[in-house]
């Protein structure tokens, strides 16, 4: 199993960015992270530099959202509608771009359940809940369906 620390994971994302500002060849994780940052030109300026990248701290006090755990929730959020799992994320995904007219905040509500869910499990000490995770997309997408996740 993959379990970067969080300086690769800021690394991985200031040298997918590099590339794509320099026109380099990417791998296909580097181009996907690369199209998530472009999409946020509020956080270009933090891959400018991986170490101070390293370096940064984002407390939430600051007020100031951490775009490198921001953009890894993109990246968990477009493999899970990618292989659809947890099953119906993708029906989920495709009903709410539909309402919003946004791919983009579609992927933000569902970035607001994982959120959510990952917050519940660190908070509880307990794994995380897969169907109050389903709910949630139920929910958010307007699909709710019982404890089942969203309907298909």
């Amino acid at each position: 199993m993959f379990d970067p620390s969080p300086a690769e994971v800021r690394r991985f994302f200031c040298a997918a960015w590099r590339k794509r500002r320099n026109d380099l060849p990417l791998t296909p994780l580097e181009a996907l992270a690369a199209d998530w940052i472009g999409r946020h030109p509020e956080y270009h300026g933090d891959f400018d530099d991986a170490e101070r990248a390293v370096a940064a701290s984002y407390p939430p006090e600051a007020g100031r959202t951490n775009p490198f755990l921001h953009l890894s929730l993109h990246l968990s959020i477009a493999e899970q509608i990618g292989i659809d799992q947890p099953k119906g994320i993708r029906l989920a995904w495709q009903t709410l771009a539909a309402r919003t007219g946004s791919e983009h905040e579609a992927a933000h509500a569902l970035i607001e359940c994982l959120a959510e869910t990952i917050w519940q499990a660190q908070r509880s000490g307990a794994p995380i809940d897969e169907q109050a995770y389903g709910r949630a997309i139920a929910r958010a997408a307007g699909l709710a369906s019982g404890d089942d996740g969203p309907r298909q």
